[in-house]
């Protein structure tokens, strides 16, 4: 797994958002939550992913966008440390749940904790 977020890679799709939010199960890691659902998409993509940041805690909309980059860049650099030996298909969501913009360092220590957290989530089956 390459690290790139190739646009079929991100998760755009209303009705699988919906479906996301309503099925899946979440893991929290301050100021990080993940929601993740098994899902099955055609081709070899494994992973759909979406960030969001809630208009309520950052009111700022070139903020918010800030934060979303920060999360975007970290998932692109860690995301073939921790999936490439996975196995299935997942719809992933990350949310930002803190009100202070983070720096970098912050986001991607804390989406490591995150991502390892749900590897040994889909090691153990428990989905």
């Amino acid at each position: 797994m390459s690290n790139t977020f190739r646009k079929e890679e991100k998760l755009k799709s209303e009705k699988l958002i919906g479906t996301l939010f309503t099925e899946g199960a979440s893991i929290s890691v301050f100021p990080l939550r993940l929601f993740y659902l098994k899902s099955h998409f055609p081709g070899d993509i494994k992973y759909k992913t979406a960030v969001s940041v809630s208009k309520r805690n950052i009111k700022n909309a070139v903020d918010r966008n800030q934060v979303k980059r920060l999360l975007r860049e970290s998932y692109r650099l860690n995301k073939s440390h921790f999936f490439n030996n996975s196995e299935g298909q997942y719809t992933l969501m990350i949310l930002y749940l803190g009100k202070d913009i983070p720096d970098f360092n912050l986001i991607n220590s804390k989406l490591k904790l995150l991502f390892g957290k749900f590897s040994a989530i889909i090691a153990k089956g428990k989905e």
